[in-house]
């Protein structure tokens, strides 16, 4: 099936108001080997991030473990995000996904990491760290 990295931090999942600017710590973190994400809605702007980078005066909430489909992932191909998240939601594992142009990324929360993995592999799937 596929290939998952376990990344190494515990990660956070965060909300700013609408219209916020990206944190400067955030972007002063960035290109330094972790994963982030800030997207931007009209709603609201969401980061994860490693948990220590959590801007301040965020709703934060913490800590998840991030695992990373190994990429590049061919953006015609179907179902790979169904294929992680269906054994999770058998397992009654909450997660937090989000994708970038060649991979996927899927956080559960700290505490259900191991339920986590026992299901991925269950499924077929191969996890390292």
């Amino acid at each position: 099936m596929l290939e998952l990295e376990l990344l190494r931090d515990d990660y956070a999942v965060c909300r700013l108001p609408a219209g916020s600017p990206a944190p400067q710590a955030l972007l002063a973190q960035a290109g330094k080997g972790d994963v982030i994400s800030v997207t931007w809605t009209p709603d609201e702007v969401s980061i994860l991030c490693p948990a220590a980078c959590a801007p301040d005066g965020a709703s934060v909430e913490t800590p998840w473990r991030c695992f990373r489909v190994a990429g590049p992932v061919d953006l015609a191909l179907t179902g790979i995000l169904a294929s992680i998240v269906s054994p999770l939601a058998d397992a009654r594992v909450n997660i937090f996904a989000f994708s970038t142009f060649d991979t996927d990324y899927l956080l559960v929360p700290s505490v259900r990491l191991s339920e986590a993995i026992t299901a991925l592999t269950a499924a077929g799937h191969r996890v390292s760290s």
